[in-house]
């Protein structure tokens, strides 16, 4: 490891730094999401390049050098996908947002103590990795691009044979949120499906302010906490029912969706009935039937007081028990128009969910949550 001890510079000028970089990360993550249904889309190939451009140059201009070699090779990549040289992987999408963590957690170091530690021989060999990748070498790219990923993360290599329990995850390695919500080791018969779902409920998101991305997000999360339990969820079904739980609410008035205040009775049971509208969207797609339980299931509680069926726990499917975690857990950190729904800071919504977390949440769920979202807020 090396330290890197930058000159004086104006805090103002750091602190914006740093707000570009993760306007930039956001907005690259969208355009990776995106590139997972349109790879060959050449508007937001050159998006994407264009941002890991802009952020090489702020770093060059505050001669934050240490990084800058490995953001001009992970460039040059995408200068070769813009050019249509190479073809756009989920891999290639990993490779950019770990590169982009590593620049944000460098600038945050350097704002917060005046230096920053890198790995100059990790930097080194993927560079080195990188530059193994060219137009010329098409069926080497995927594991070129795997080693380059894992070098950047090593808990990335899962071995789809594991099936570790939930406590012996948590004593590995972390493991990492994926780029998008759909699992990449699938058929095309099933990504087409969940590629379809995903465009399904853009327009449903749209309906209301309060939803937009929020399909994703769960998605990506869902993934995550399974993975961190030992995968006992399908990831496939898992990952269909978290765009679809939400999709009989297009069906709700958007006067009822926007109300402020308590819902009356009569309104509270329209609400509740989204979750029929949206699991006979499933009924007869019968390679989806876990998905459609899930669906069914995510609102009830295992003390029995959930809908619509007032199942308890161990009639509840492992899908809809963490599916009802993370849903709450979405609505309590973006904004809502009820006031009882306000915004939270992800920290404290944290640790609201573990308050109310008795009769309505699983114990076993809610220990993989806590350690997944531990993990992430503390990066």
């Amino acid at each position: 490891m090396k330290t890197f001890q930058h000159e004086d510079l104006d805090e103002d000028i750091l602190t914006d730094l740093l707000e570009e970089i993760n306007e930039l990360y956001e907005a690259s993550e969208q355009t990776l999401i995106e590139l997972e249904l349109k790879p060959h889309d050449n508007e937001m190939q050159r998006a994407l390049f264009r941002s890991i451009h802009t952020i090489k140059g702020d770093l060059g201009l505050v001669s934050f050098t240490p990084l800058i070699p490995l953001l001009q090779h992970v460039e040059d990549l995408l200068d070769f996908l813009r050019k249509g040289q190479i073809e756009y992987t989920s891999n290639m999408s990993d490779l950019v947002l770990l590169t982009m963590d590593r620049v944000k957690g460098f600038v945050q170091s350097c704002i917060s103590e005046g230096r920053a530690e890198y790995d100059d021989v990790l930097y080194s060999q993927l560079v080195t990795q990188i530059m193994r990748i060219s137009p010329e070498n098409s069926e080497q790219h995927e594991k070129l691009l795997a080693e380059a990923v894992l070098l950047l993360d090593p808990s990335l290599d899962l071995h789809p044979g594991d099936n570790n329990t939930a406590s012996e995850t948590t004593t590995n390695s972390p493991i990492s949120i994926a780029t998008t919500g759909i699992p990449k080791s699938i058929s095309n018969e099933k990504r087409t499906d969940i590629l379809f779902f995903r465009e399904l409920m853009k327009p449903i998101e749209k309906r209301s302010m309060y939803w937009e991305g929020r399909g994703d997000r769960i998605a990506k999360l869902a993934a995550y906490i399974n993975k961190i339990a030992g995968s006992p969820i399908d990831e496939d079904q898992l990952a269909v029912a978290c765009y679809m739980h939400d999709f009989g609410m297009a069906f709700m008035p958007i006067h009822l969706l926007h109300k402020q205040g308590t819902l009356e009775d009569q309104e509270f049971n329209l609400m509740r009935s989204h979750v029929y509208k949206s699991a006979r969207l499933l009924e007869y797609l019968t390679q989806w039937n876990d998905a459609r339980k899930i669906v069914m299931q995510h609102h009830e509680r295992i003390d029995g007081s959930g809908y619509p069926l007032g199942l308890k726990e161990n009639d509840i499917c492992d899908g809809a028990l963490l599916l009802g975690i993370l849903d709450t857990f979405d609505a309590i950190t973006h904004a809502r128009a009820h006031e009882a729904h306000l915004q939270r800071p992800k920290k404290k919504a944290v640790i609201e969910i573990n308050r109310i977390a008795k009769g309505q949440f699983s114990t076993k769920w809610m220990q993989a949550f806590n350690y997944g979202m531990a993990a992430l807020l503390t990066k």
